[in-house]
C-alpha cells in the first residue's frame, strides 16, 4: 500500500516534481495526497494541478499570528491523514507545537552540509567562507531551525568560477536525487526517528548524515 504524504511548498516546487516523477516511474511507492503552499502564485501548485493532485493555497498573511497559521495548516494537512509531511522549499519557520505534532514524520531538505550554514543564503555564505565543498542535507524537522537529525547528505566541489547561482544549480541537481531517496526509505519503514536520532534499518546514522553515493538504494 502506497505511503500517503503531503508536500508543503512556497516556490517553484522542483523537489515536488522529482517526487511526482519518481512516483510515476514506479521508483517511489507514495501517494501525494495534497500539495499545500503559503503562496498562491507558487509554481509548484501548477505542477500539482498538472499531476491531478489536490492543492491548496493557505496564505500566512491572512492570520494574526504564526500560531494561528500553523494551527490552520495542521488542520488542513490532517484532513489527508498523511504518514509523512515533506517540506519542499516551504519558507516558513514553524512553531514548536506544529513540529511536535509531526515529530518523526516530517522531513525537510536544506541547501547546505548541516550543521554548517543554517538559515538563508547558504550558497553565497559557503563561497564567502572559502569552503572546498558545498551540498545539501535531508533531515527530520525539529523545533530548532535546520537542527533536526540529519538523514542524508550529498556534496559537490566549489569551483573557483562558481557564484551563488551556479552553485545553487549544482545543489538542486543533488536535491532531486537524495530527497526522493530519503522519502523512499521512510515509505518502506526503513527510516525512523528514535530518541532524537535518525535510524536506517535499525542502525543509527551519524550526526553528519550519510553521504550519498551511487550504491545507495
Amino acid at each position: 500500500m502506497s505511503c500517503p504524504i503531503v508536500v508543503l511548498i512556497s516556490g517553484s516546487g522542483s523537489n515536488l516534481q522529482a517526487l511526482i516523477d519518481q512516483s510515476l516511474q514506479g521508483k517511489l511507492d507514495v501517494e501525494i495526497k495534497a500539495v499545500i503552499s503559503n503562496k498562491a502564485d507558487a509554481f509548484g501548485l501548477e505542477r500539482a494541478k498538472k499531476a491531478n493532485i489536490p492543492n491548496h493555497a493557505l496564505s500566512h498573511k491572512e492570520f494574526e499570528s504564526r500560531e494561528a497559521f500553523d494551527l490552520a495548516l495542521q488542520e488542513l494537512i490532517d484532513q489527508y491523514q498523511p504518514k509523512l509531511v515533506v517540506l519542499a522549499g516551504f519558507m516558513r519557520i514553524l512553531t514548536e507545537t506544529f513540529t511536535q505534532h509531526y515529530e518523526g514524520r516530517m522531513l525537510n531538505i536544506h541547501p547546505s552540509l548541516l550543521p554548517k550554514f543554517k538559515g538563508l543564503n547558504t550558497h553565497q555564505r559557503a563561497i564567502d567562507a572559502q569552503e572546498a565543498e558545498h551540498g545539501v542535507s535531508v533531515h527530520f524537522v525539529s523545533s530548532e531551525l535546520d537542527a533536526g537529525a540529519v538523514i542524508l547528505q550529498a556534496s559537490t566541489p566549489i569551483a573557483a568560477t562558481d557564484n551563488a547561482d551556479s552553485l545553487a544549480q549544482k545543489v538542486h541537481a543533488l536535491e532531486h536525487v537524495i530527497y526522493p531517496l530519503a522519502v523512499k526509505w521512510f515509505s518502506e519503514e526503513r527510516l525512523i526517528l528514535q530518541q532524537g536520532k535518525a535510524l536506517l534499518d535499525g542502525e543509527t546514522l551519524e550526526e553528519t548524515g550519510v553521504r550519498y553515493h551511487q550504491g545507495l538504494n
